[in-house]
C-alpha cells in the first residue's frame, strides 16, 4: 500500500490537508482532513440579546462576514416577523455584492491562479506576470470599499442592524461607489479574457449534484427562502425551515468539520452552484463569457467552479452598478430603524455567500435573548463532494507519480475556495 500526503493545504483560508491511501493503483481511501479545532461561537451567544448576535457571528470569518452579519440578521428578523424596507434590501444586495467581488478576486487572482503558471504564490506570479495580480488587488480593494461604504468598513461590518442601518450612506457616497464601479467595468471584462487564455485543467470528471437558492426571477444572493437541488434530469426544492434535509451533519473520524449529503448523495455549493440551478443568469454579456470560457451546464468538473467565479465577478460588477444608479434614480432616504418587539420563536435564513449557501437558525425566549442556534457554512457542506471529486482526480489521473497526483489534487481542492474555519462548528450537541 502507498500513501500521498498532502499535510498543509496552502493558499486557502485555515489548517487542512489530503490524504490518499492506494493499494496499487485502487484507491482505498481518501480523506479532506479538516484540522482546525472546533469553534465555539455558537455556544457564546447563549443567553445573549438579539442585537449582540451578528457582530459575535460575523467573527466566524473575515472574508466573508458581511454574509454571516446579514444572514444572522435576516435570521433574527425572521423570527420576530420584522420586514425590512425595499431600500435595505437593495443596501443589503449590494453590501453582498462588494463582499462577492473582493473574495471572488481574491480567490481568483491570489490563491487559484498561480497553480495556472505552476508559481507558488501570487508574490512569485507578479515578477513573472505583475498584470493579473494587480488587476486582482485593484478589484479585491474595490469590493473592500463597497462594503466599507454600506457596513461601516470592510470587515465585520457594524452599519448593518436589525431592521436596517445604523447610518444610510450619503448621494455622494453612493456617486463615488458608481464611479469606482464604472471603472472597474474593463477591469472585470478582462478577467474573462485571463480565465480563457488558462490551459485546460480536465483533471476530474463526474456527475455532481448543486444546491443552490432557486432565484428565477431576480438576481439575488440575499433573497430566497428556497434551495434547488440539481443534477442531470433531476430537481427537488428544500425550504428554509427544512433545511436540515441538506444540513444533516454527521460526524467523520478524520475532520473537525461535519459531513453533509442530499438523499445520501454529496453536493456542491458556490458559483458554479448557482449558475446550473439559475441559468436564466447567463444572458447578454454572460452568455457571450460562457461561450469564451468553454463552460457548459451542468458542468461536470469541479475545476469549472474557477470559470463559474470569473463569471460571477463581472456580472457583481454591473449588479452593484445596477443598484446604485436605481437608488440614486429613487432618492435614496435616511430611513429609521425599524423597531423591534422581541418575541419567543425560531428563524432560519439562508442566503448565497461567496462560497455557496449560508444557513443560519436561532431560537428566542419572550426577552428576545437566544437560547439556541446553528450555523452551517459553505465548505463545510462542500466537505463531502470535495472528498468525492479529490477521490475521482486520482482515479481519473493516467500518471502514477506522487507529484502530478498531488499537483491535481492541491488544485482541485482551492478550486473549490475552500474556507476551512468556517467549516468547524459544534463537534457535540
Amino acid at each position: 500500500m502507498s500513501t500521498i500526503r498532502i499535510e498543509h493545504l496552502a493558499r486557502v483560508e485555515g489548517h487542512g490537508g489530503i490524504t490518499v491511501e492506494l493499494e496499487g493503483d485502487t484507491v482505498t481511501n481518501v480523506r479532506f482532513e479538516v484540522t482546525e479545532g472546533a469553534r465555539v461561537l455558537e455556544s457564546l451567544i447563549h443567553g445573549r440579546r438579539y442585537d449582540e448576535v451578528a457582530p459575535v457571528l460575523s467573527r466566524i470569518c473575515s472574508i466573508c462576514s458581511a454574509a454571516h452579519t446579514l444572514t444572522s440578521l435576516k435570521a433574527t428578523e425572521n423570527a420576530f416577523g420584522i420586514h425590512v424596507s425595499p431600500q435595505t434590501e437593495a443596501l443589503r444586495e449590494l453590501l453582498f455584492r462588494g463582499e462577492s467581488i473582493e473574495s471572488h478576486a481574491l480567490h481568483l487572482f491570489l490563491l487559484a491562479l498561480p497553480d495556472y503558471f505552476n508559481q507558488p504564490s501570487a508574490i512569485a506570479l507578479s515578477s513573472e506576470k505583475p498584470a493579473p495580480v494587480l488587476m486582482g488587488l485593484r478589484l479585491k480593494r474595490l469590493g473592500n470599499e463597497i462594503q466599507e461604504a454600506v457596513g461601516g468598513r470592510a470587515i465585520h461590518p457594524v452599519n448593518a442592524v436589525v431592521g436596517g442601518f445604523g447610518r444610510t450612506p450619503s448621494v455622494e457616497t453612493l456617486i463615488a461607489l458608481r464611479s469606482s464601479l464604472m471603472q472597474a467595468v474593463s477591469d472585470a471584462d478582462a478577467v474573462i479574457d485571463l480565465i480563457a487564455s488558462l490551459p485546460a485543467t480536465d483533471y476530474c470528471h463526474s456527475d455532481t449534484l448543486y444546491a443552490a437558492i432557486r432565484s428565477p426571477n431576480v438576481d439575488t444572493y440575499y433573497a430566497g427562502d428556497e434551495v434547488m437541488v440539481a443534477s442531470n434530469g433531476s430537481r427537488a426544492i428544500v425550504s428554509a425551515r427544512d433545511y436540515r434535509t441538506l444540513a444533516n451533519e454527521s460526524t467523520v473520524p478524520h475532520s473537525t468539520a461535519k459531513h453533509s449529503t442530499f438523499r445520501g448523495s454529496p453536493f456542491m455549493v458556490g458559483s458554479l452552484a448557482r449558475l446550473t440551478v439559475n441559468p436564466r443568469r447567463l444572458t447578454g454579456k454572460l452568455a457571450v463569457a460562457m461561450k469564451r470560457l468553454k463552460l457548459q451546464l451542468p458542468a461536470d468538473n469541479p475545476m469549472d467552479n474557477n470559470k463559474a467565479q470569473a463569471l460571477e465577478l463581472v456580472n457583481d460588477v454591473e449588479r452593484a452598478l445596477e443598484i446604485i444608479e436605481q437608488l440614486l434614480r429613487d432618492g435614496i432616504q435616511e430611513e429609521r430603524i425599524v423597531p423591534v418587539q422581541p418575541r419567543a420563536g425560531a428563524g432560519t435564513a439562508i442566503t448565497e455567500a461567496p462560497r455557496g449557501l449560508l444557513i443560519h437558525s436561532y431560537t428566542y425566549d419572550g426577552e428576545g435573548r437566544i437560547t439556541a442556534a446553528d450555523v452551517v457554512t459553505p465548505t463545510a457542506l462542500n466537505a463531502a463532494s470535495l472528498e468525492l471529486h479529490l477521490r475521482r482526480t486520482v482515479e481519473q489521473c493516467a500518471e502514477r507519480e506522487e507529484a502530478v497526483i498531488s499537483r491535481r489534487l492541491q488544485m482541485v481542492a482551492r478550486a473549490y475556495d475552500p474556507c476551512i474555519s468556517c467549516s468547524v462548528h459544534l463537534v457535540r450537541k
